[in-house]
């Protein structure tokens, strides 16, 4: 059984074969509609149902209400068609033509980044290109049939490596190799360049950055396009850790700062020891007090799904468009 997608304003239609995703079908036939965790978690791909039937799925009650779905709102990445339909969401016309792959690759280095940090540097077949845009990510494809996402922290480069900033969960599945029993030459499976959390490169608006924790690895890349291209916007980063010690590549980021007249880095520790003398609390309270009318900037946010949705809500409450937010929450895996 397949039935039909319709996509407004755009009017582009295609086939959803059974048992498809409304996300599944449009970025198969190659059209990009927003989406990040590609499981009911973040709220990236949630868009309006205009006409006909769908399965929601399992999305979060947190992200999906149940007065959302019977207003006709729902999870394009959980939601299977089970008749023809219309939805409203506006589509990405950058990550157009960007193919999604699967890849094997090998890991060519690795390098401790803090104490809890470390980078893998992972080389893909020299006959394989991965274009890419910087803010996506790539999933890790597990053995046992799980997947974890990465973002990518570099730009695409001739050499074909991809850098990952891994942070060790306690217990994780994955982490807990990253940390114990990988070792350089080691082959891994991966799908990407996934998600639509991208720099907006002909935006002329004045850009705010947030991230904690490695949400950094995503910003990292946005702002080597950024000056790679000469863009003279003015970039406001705020960066939380939990402890000063989880900061890392501050050599960078002093460099782009002192080369970089527009460039301006807050860092935040919100428990901090009594070695921190910089800002303490939380990266949302210190925008909002920053710059408590943000109506003209795009804002870019990464990290922990609390602090996302949390400054998401309150730049909305404080004047700026939903449109001019971007984000990828680091949600947890399901399995």
């Amino acid at each position: 059984m397949t039935y039909r997608l319709r996509i407004e304003p755009s009017g582009h239609e295609m086939d959803v074969e059974a048992d498809e995703t409304i996300l599944e079908a449009a970025l198969r036939h190659g059209f990009s509609i927003p989406y990040s965790c590609r499981n009911g978690t973040c709220g990236t791909c949630k868009g309006r149902l205009v006409h006909g039937e769908v399965d929601y799925g399992d999305p979060d009650e947190k992200v999906l209400t149940a007065q959302e779905m019977a207003s006709g709102w729902a999870l394009f990445c959980q939601a299977i068609p089970v008749s023809d339909v219309t939805i409203e969401v506006q589509e990405i016309g950058a990550a157009k033509g960007i193919q999604i792959k699967t890849l094997p690759c090998r890991i060519a280095r690795m390098e401790d980044l803090a104490p809890d940090v470390r980078a893998l540097f992972l080389k893909i077949p020299a006959t394989e290109k991965l274009p890419f845009l910087p803010g996506q990510y790539i999933d890790i494809l597990l053995r046992d049939g799980g997947r974890r996402g990465f973002s990518l922290a570099n730009l695409p480069n001739d050499e074909g490596l991809l850098e990952l900033h891994v942070k060790r969960v306690p217990g994780g599945r994955f982490t807990t190799q990253v940390f114990g029993t990988l070792k350089e030459k080691d082959i891994l499976r991966f799908e990407g360049p996934l998600g639509t959390f991208f720099l907006r490169e002909d935006s002329p608006r004045p850009i705010l950055m947030a991230a904690t924790g490695t949400g950094f690895s995503p910003i990292r890349s946005m702002l080597q396009r950024l000056f790679s291209l000469g863009d003279g916007r003015p970039v406001h980063f705020y960066w939380g850790v939990r402890h000063a010690r989880d900061f890392y590549c501050e050599e960078t980021l002093r460099e782009w700062e002192s080369v970089h007249s527009g460039f301006h880095v807050t860092r935040v520790v919100s428990q901090p020891d009594s070695g921190w003398h910089g800002e303490q609390g939380y990266i949302t309270d210190k925008i909002l007090r920053d710059f408590p009318e943000p109506s003209n900037f795009d804002v870019y946010i990464c990290g922990h799904p609390e602090m996302v949705f949390s400054l998401s809500g309150e730049l909305k409450n404080a004047g700026l468009s939903g449109d001019h937010i971007f984000s990828d929450a680091f949600v947890f895996a399901k399995s």
